[in-house]
């Protein structure tokens, strides 16, 4: 063999070395492996409050850090359109934080894909589906209540109502904001929880006399306890958490819980049918329903799923679970179509203007 040709080996054969060589470095620095694989990315749609959303991303993912969480986030009206809309072309993994009721009616669609969380065993029994495997489990519960403005009212003498009947007195006219039924999860829940408390024909005929005191149905469930809390109206009908949180920040507004009872929801978390990502997705369904995320849970909300989980924010209403109705969460997204139907055509007039 010429010298060449023995060179020519020779750079051949130490070239095969180094390859091997950084093979066997690449593995076992993970290069390729978990430690260097590109990240799932979980396309997940909420309508959980904005200043959660970093929160909630953050702990997930500290916990599961081959996943990153991209964040779909609109109200809970325009949340359950957007999943309509996209029904025959998802593009939604998951959900965490959404209402029952529009999580219901996606399961009677065909837009759930069921599965039981590790960990749901644990949780109270209304916060799950009831089905096997379960379509969806629930993370905490909202209410809504009346955040009244005290100051407001010793200026023009206006007596604290103790009653939704109440409301319908003529001294409160254009002194009431609550949220649109179509755009906002509390809007739907409250005005759900009225025609279960009072029944269909007493609850329409209740909200056409609320109609006349009501000076503007807002498309957030925050907003009405924002704009009572700020003077901008007497009171407003709101969901329970924020009302509590401007009260504590020293807003001059007292919550009220109607004696009639509460309507109110649960957010939820599901697993999207169709998802290319199942396997992460399973993994936040796990996370949703476990003992630390309920903790977590439970510095925004007063009502959590894991009953390990004693959670009771400033200034919430002591009474408030108590004076929950008993709310039918698959009744609610069976009717959801009609009801809002209904609603729309008898006082959509006074809708906020909604942002472009």
């Amino acid at each position: 063999m010429s010298p060449d040709g023995e060179n020519k080996m020779g750079k051949t054969s130490i070239l095969r070395r180094v390859v091997l060589a950084g093979a066997t470095v690449l593995a076992a620095t993970g290069f390729g492996g978990s430690a260097w694989a590109q990240k799932t990315k979980l396309t997940v749609y909420t309508a959980l409050e904005n200043e959660q959303l970093e929160p909630f991303k953050k702990a997930f993912e500290g916990d599961n850090p081959t996943i990153e969480i991209a964040w779909v986030r609109d109200s809970t009206g325009v949340v359950t359109a957007k999943l309509i809309a996209e029904k025959d072309n998802p593009r939604a993994d998951a959900i965490w934080g959404l209402a029952a009721s529009s999580v219901g009616l996606f399961a009677s669609m065909g837009m759930i894909e069921p599965y039981t969380p590790a960990g749901a065993a644990a949780l109270k029994p209304m916060f799950k589906s009831g089905k096997n495997p379960e379509i969806w489990v629930g993370m905490d519960a909202y209410l809504a209540v009346l955040c009244f403005n005290t100051a407001e009212a010793a200026k023009g003498k206006k007596a604290k109502p103790t009653s939704w009947a109440d409301l319908t007195k003529p001294e409160y006219k254009d002194s009431i904001v609550m949220p649109n039924p179509s755009s906002s999860g509390t809007g739907y829940l409250t005005v759900a929880g009225w025609l279960t408390i009072m029944g269909e024909d007493a609850g329409w005929k209740f909200m056409d006399a609320l109609h006349q005191n009501v000076a503007q149905y807002l498309h957030s469930g925050s907003a009405p306890c924002v704009q009572a809390a700020k003077g901008e109206r007497l009171m407003g009908i709101g969901f329970d958490m924020r009302g509590a949180t401007e009260k504590t920040k020293g807003a001059p507004i007292d919550l009220i819980v109607p004696k009639e009872g509460l309507g109110w929801e649960m957010e939820v978390t599901a697993i999207m049918k169709g998802t290319k990502n199942l396997a992460a997705a399973k993994k936040l369904a796990d996370y949703s329903a476990s003992l630390k995320a309920n903790e977590m849970y439970g510095k925004y909300y007063a009502i959590v799923a894991n009953p390990a989980v004693k959670s009771m924010p400033a200034n919430y209403p002591p009474d408030g679970e108590k004076m929950m109705a008993k709310m039918d969460v698959e009744w609610m997204a069976k009717n959801r179509a009609r009801i809002l139907a209904e609603w729309t055509k008898r006082y959509d007039g006074k809708s906020a203007p909604k942002a472009k």
